[in-house]
């Protein structure tokens, strides 16, 4: 199967996480997420939704770790960079949300400025 075809096979649980996200049922996106990164492991927009559901759920723990997962995949990504910053921050580790939240900034302005 072509990597265009997983991606279309893993979008059919993404989508359906976005819908559950809407209607407050976050138990069962998360679980529409975890499908769609199943079928797709690269699929970051998916993990992005994941993350959010599992901070929304108080799991810190588990949405640093695919916050992470993320940033390996694209270190670049600023979205997990302020991510990370954001769940750090909530667990009370200060010094790793400004240091996620200063890479996040960074990113950001060399983002900028390739567009200008």
């Amino acid at each position: 199967m072509s990597g265009t075809e997983i991606r279309q096979r893993a979008e059919d649980p993404y989508y359906a996480a976005l819908d559950l996200m809407a209607d407050g049922k976050l138990a069962e996106a998360v679980a529409a997420y975890r499908e769609s990164i199943t079928i797709d492991p690269s699929f970051t927009e998916a993990m992005h939704g994941l993350a959010r559901a599992l901070q929304d759920l108080q799991r810190y723990d588990e949405a640093i770790s695919v916050a992470q997962r993320i940033t390996e995949l694209d270190a670049d990504d600023v979205l997990a960079h302020t991510s990370l910053s954001v769940l750090y921050q909530k667990k009370g580790m200060i010094p790793e949300a400004e240091a996620e939240g200063a890479k996040a900034r960074v990113l950001g302005w060399k983002q900028q400025l390739k567009k200008s």
